[in-house]
């Protein structure tokens, strides 16, 4: 009876200290611990903000078209092909209603050149696909040793993408173009291997990209067909036709440049009746070429011409024809 009774006292002794442990310790983890969260309203400003990165992000992620699209289409005899047009100067050219694809004509359509800075139209998208507009990048050293044209970026500067798509569609910088090659890939070779995926992807057949921006034309080329199909993908993407309908883009900066004014070098845009799109290029070797686009009503149109003598009279007169006929 004495040893049962001394267990008993026992246990009742050890429950009661782990209660007093318990309720102690709960004590301390009360006063260590956050505040209860009471829910705020967000201001209008913030729910602007948010729901312009949600925006850019599922603009990002969402291909303009499912994946196998045939972005032309291929196989049979352009539409107009046997309705008068004047003389289209340029080698190699194409007219595409860009609302179906259809190829409404052509001339060499299907012949490799270089191609130099139409290029970036490959590069805006691939941009546009894996970095969030608002996303702050450091200028990589590299970039400002770039050949050619260049807007002037600054070592190690901070810029959003957007700043740096309008120097790459508008103005047509090659050190906007290393800058997001490398900030999409991490490299200038990683890139280059991404923009080849993605013209497999897309069937461009007679498509190979070696450099970012097209100022290297060796290995470097694509054909007018190949370029129309890719202005088709890349104007079906609202933030790339945002970017290049621009006729003029004014963009604080922080000191010592305080503000840059970009002028778009496509010369359609702002003369030329629904003019919106798309990249002009011109190198030695790949002489002036330049793919355009523009709608009037339900009608849209992509023009290409390349190694042109005459680029905007030849694109001119495609988008009349192309207006009037089809």
């Amino acid at each position: 009876m004495v040893l049962l009774a001394l267990a008993l006292l026992a246990a009742a002794g050890s429950f009661v200290a782990t209660q007093r442990w318990a309720f102690a310790h709960d004590k301390l983890h009360a006063r260590h611990a956050s505040p209860a969260l009471k829910p705020q309203p967000a201001s209008p400003e913030t729910l602007h903000q948010l729901r312009a990165a949600a925006s850019e992000q599922r603009v990002a992620a969402r291909a303009p078209f499912a994946p196998g699209t045939q972005l032309l289409v291929a196989g049979a005899a352009p539409r107009l092909e046997r309705t008068a047009i004047r003389t289209i100067s340029a080698p190699s050219a194409i007219l595409v209603d860009a609302n179906t694809g259809a190829v409404l004509w052509a001339k060499r359509q299907n012949q490799r050149r270089p191609i130099a800075s139409t290029t970036k139209i490959m590069t805006g998208v691939l941009a546009l696909e894996h970095l969030p507009l608002t996303k702050i990048l450091r200028i990589n050293p590299l970039v400002t040793r770039v050949a050619l044209n260049r807007e002037g970026l600054r070592a190690r500067e901070r810029v959003p993408v957007w700043k740096l798509m309008y120097g790459l569609l508008l103005f047509s910088g090659n050190d906007d173009a290393l800058e997001l090659a490398i900030a999409t890939s991490g490299s200038r070779g990683a890139f280059l291997r991404l923009m080849n995926e993605k013209a497999h992807e897309l069937g461009l057949r007679k498509t190979h990209f070696t450099s970012p921006s097209g100022v290297v034309d060796r290995g470097n080329f694509s054909s007018a067909y190949d370029l129309a199909a890719l202005a088709r993908y890349a104007m079906a993407i609202p933030r790339f036709r945002a970017f290049t309908s621009k006729r003029i883009a004014r963009v604080r900066w922080p000191a010592p440049t305080y503000g840059k004014t970009y002028v778009n070098k496509n010369q359609l845009i702002g003369t030329y009746p629904g003019a919106d799109g798309v990249k002009t290029g011109w190198t030695t070797l790949a002489g002036h070429c330049l793919v355009v686009s523009a709608r009037r009503g339900g009608k849209s149109l992509i023009a290409v011409v390349l190694h042109s003598p005459n680029p905007y009279g030849d694109t001119r007169r495609l988008l009349n024809f192309g207006f009037a006929n089809s």
